[in-house]
C-alpha cells in the first residue's frame, strides 16, 4: 500500500463521507436493520448513529487506518461491534449467520463485486435483508459513456472507485430478489447516480 493510500486516503474518504446529506441518505437505509447485522465496507464508522434495533454489528473494511478513525463512533455505540478486516469477495462469517446486511456507498470500490455479492447472499440467512445506498451507472447512455470515460481516471485517486457499475444488475444476478428500489441523479453531479433499495435472499 502507497503513501497516498496509506495515510491520506482514509482522511479524505471519512472527511467526504461526513456531509450532512449523506449522513440522511445513511439513516434511511440503516435505521430499519435488525439482529446481527453485516456492514459491508464499515469505513470510519459513519453509520453507526443511524442504527436502532440491532444486536450487534460486524463491521467488515480491510482498512485499518479507517478503523482508527471509527474508534470514537464506536466508543458511542449501545451494542457490541466487531471489526473484521478482511474483503468482501472473502467473509470470515459461516453460512447463514447474519439477520441483514448493509452497505452505503461501499460496491464501487470492491474489486470484484460479483463474486462479493454471492459471499454476501452466502452469509445472509433465508428471508435475511440486504439494505444499500450505492451510486453507479446512469441510464442516460451519454452519461453513462462519461463515467466509463472518467472511471479509470479517477480510480487511482478513489480507493478504486468505479462510477459505471451497474448495481441492480450485480445484485439480481448474484442470486438476490430486489423487493424496493428508488434511483436519482443529481443536477449538479451528473455522474453520479443512485440506486437505493432493500433486496432479499429467498433460498
Amino acid at each position: 500500500m502507497n503513501f497516498y493510500n496509506k495515510y491520506i486516503l482514509p482522511k479524505l474518504v471519512n472527511y467526504d463521507m461526513s456531509d450532512k446529506n449523506f449522513g440522511k441518505e445513511r439513516s434511511a437505509v440503516v435505521e430499519n436493520a435488525s439482529g446481527v447485522v453485516l456492514e459491508v465496507g464499515f469505513g470510519s464508522g459513519l453509520n453507526i448513529p443511524f442504527y436502532k434495533n440491532i444486536s450487534k454489528l460486524y463491521g467488515l473494511d480491510p482498512s485499518s487506518e479507517l478503523y482508527k478513525i471509527a474508534n470514537e463512533r464506536i466508543k458511542e455505540a449501545n451494542f457490541p461491534i466487531e471489526h473484521i478486516k478482511a474483503s468482501a469477495e472473502n467473509i470470515p462469517l459461516p453460512n447463514d449467520s447474519v439477520d441483514t446486511i448493509t452497505s452505503t456507498w461501499s460496491m464501487c470500490t470492491i474489486p470484484d463485486p460479483k463474486l462479493a455479492l454471492k459471499e454476501m447472499l452466502r452469509v445472509l440467512k433465508p428471508g435475511g435483508k440486504f439494505m444499500f445506498i450505492e451510486h453507479g451507472a446512469s441510464p442516460k447512455k451519454a452519461i453513462e459513456n462519461l463515467q466509463k470515460i472518467f472511471t479509470p481516471i479517477t480510480k487511482p485517486f478513489t480507493g478504486g472507485c468505479h462510477m459505471d457499475r451497474k448495481i441492480d444488475e450485480l445484485i439480481t444476478n448474484a442470486g438476490f430478489e430486489i423487493i424496493s428500489m428508488k434511483n436519482s441523479g443529481e443536477k449538479y453531479k451528473p455522474l453520479y447516480y443512485l440506486y437505493k433499495g432493500v433486496a432479499v435472499k429467498n433460498i
